[in-house]
């Protein structure tokens, strides 16, 4: 009975610790802030040239794909790779970023961490099935 609620509370905290939001009270301005921030930091974290892939998602529900050309502090330019042709894109309106910007150490963190997850969740389903 003891190893139960041990293996239950263990898996609560567990729970709580991976599913707990940050709550914000900021404005809806801050909160763009923030993001244009984190979209700032991603695209500088691709660097430019042919090799800085990149696909967006922007505010108007448009796309583009292609490479990051040139990057400043208010915006940055988008080369399509198939016609060869800019677009100017503000921070402030991207919504979604995705390209190749996940270092070799930050993969690395992420599998060990999805290992631990894994260990702790088979020692919870071990300890609740073989019980006293």
């Amino acid at each position: 009975m003891l190893k139960r609620i041990i293996a239950t509370a263990i898996a609560v905290m567990l729970i709580q610790t991976v599913c707990l939001l940050k709550a914000s009270a900021s404005t809806k301005e801050e909160k763009q802030a923030q993001r244009a921030e984190k979209v700032r930091s991603a695209i500088l974290k691709l660097g430019v040239g042919p090799d800085a892939r990149v696909a967006l998602k922007l505010r108007d529900n448009a796309k583009l794909a292609g490479y990051i050309s040139s990057a400043n502090d208010d915006s940055f330019v988008v080369t399509s790779l198939k016609t060869g042709n800019t677009a100017t894109v503000v921070y402030n309106d991207v919504t979604q970023v995705k390209g190749n910007n996940l270092s070799t150490g930050a993969s690395i963190a992420i599998g060990i961490a999805i290992g631990v997850g894994a260990t702790f969740l088979l020692l919870f389903v071990y300890a609740i099935t073989h019980e006293d």
